[in-house]
């Protein structure tokens, strides 16, 4: 299938997180939805657009995208979804249905549909919950962007044993699934693994900084995180979760929808994937580019955000 590729050189990085600049224009902020609270970080004025991030990171992401959105005229907010970040960690209730449903009752919370539906933007399991959540709730979403993804059930999975270059990027979809064997290996060694794994599926590792890394670690640390993170992936790819993906691709999402991977991540998958469960699609690869593009290409996916947002 067709699809644009985006050159993403040095000048789409940004200079490192600058915490007085960010904070001057955005705050935290928290909201109970049917008992789970739910952590975001918001700021700007304008028509608003919801970000929601992936493993094993939170809101934090999102933090060079986020002035670039609101110097458009956007309310920007960034949300951590239930297990992730400095939102709540319930024992249970990772599966896509109850997701997003609470999504759906965050933005009601927020009024973000008040003049009508919102744009969300998803990476990585962000991009699973924004999906889900707009074909629960099509109503809710005005239009989809999502950064490198696989949908389980949906993307055609490998075949095989993977290459060395494939394995990087795939290995963890089976480790995360384990039951406890996750938790027993990663609990009290966030900060090697976090490093280890942002080094390998990055192609930009310095545009991570070590203060960046000791807030990933701070909140893959803490009490029943490792476990709430990745109960996503083993409702996800159960045999429930992939019924549901399956059941759901059948209607396909009428909202226009922006899908890029990266060159090192899934690169033209995503937008593969994206034609199988939506009508009315663009985007391709950012090139030059690894898994993490919020961070490694904040402008370029600023740039392509706002471009199909205003469209």
């Amino acid at each position: 299938m067709k699809h644009d590729v985006v050159q993403t050189t040095a000048a789409d990085t940004s200079p490192p997180f600058d915490p007085a600049t960010f904070w001057a224009q955005f705050h935290h902020d928290t909201v109970a939805v049917k008992g789970v609270r739910l952590h975001f970080v918001e700021g700007g004025n304008g028509t608003p657009i919801l970000l929601l991030p992936g493993w094993p990171q939170s809101w934090y992401a999102w933090r060079y995208v986020m002035p670039l959105l609101a110097g458009a005229t956007r309310r920007v907010i960034a949300l951590d979804p239930r297990g992730m970040g400095d939102s709540d960690r319930p024992a249970s209730g990772y599966e896509m249905r109850t997701v997003a449903a609470e999504l759906h009752a965050f933005v009601e919370a927020l009024g973000l549909t008040t003049n009508g539906p919102v744009d969300i933007v998803g990476h990585d399991i962000g991009t699973w919950i924004g999906y889900f959540y707009a074909a629960e709730w099509p109503d809710d979403v005005k239009r989809l962007a999502v950064f490198d993804a696989a949908l389980p059930g949906i993307t055609p999975p490998p075949v095989g044993i993977p290459p060395p270059d494939a394995n990087v990027k795939t290995w963890h979809f089976a480790f995360n699934r384990l039951d406890d064997l996750p938790e027993i290996l990663l609990q009290g060694r966030e900060r090697e693994f976090l490093t280890w794994l942002f080094r390998a599926k990055s192609a930009r590792p310095w545009t991570i900084t070590p203060a960046d890394l000791d807030e990933y670690v701070r909140v893959n640390a803490a009490p029943g995180a490792t476990r709430a993170a990745l109960s996503y992936y083993r409702h996800k790819f159960g045999p429930e979760g992939i019924a549901h993906s399956r059941a759901r691709a059948e209607r396909k999402l009428a909202m226009p929808v922006l899908a890029f991977g990266a060159e090192t991540g899934v690169a033209a998958a995503l937008i593969d994937t994206m034609h199988l469960v939506a009508t009315d699609v663009r985007g391709g690869v950012f090139a030059g580019c690894g898994h993490y593009m919020p961070e490694e290409a904040p402008r370029a996916v600023a740039k392509q955000v706002i471009g199909f947002m205003g469209a």
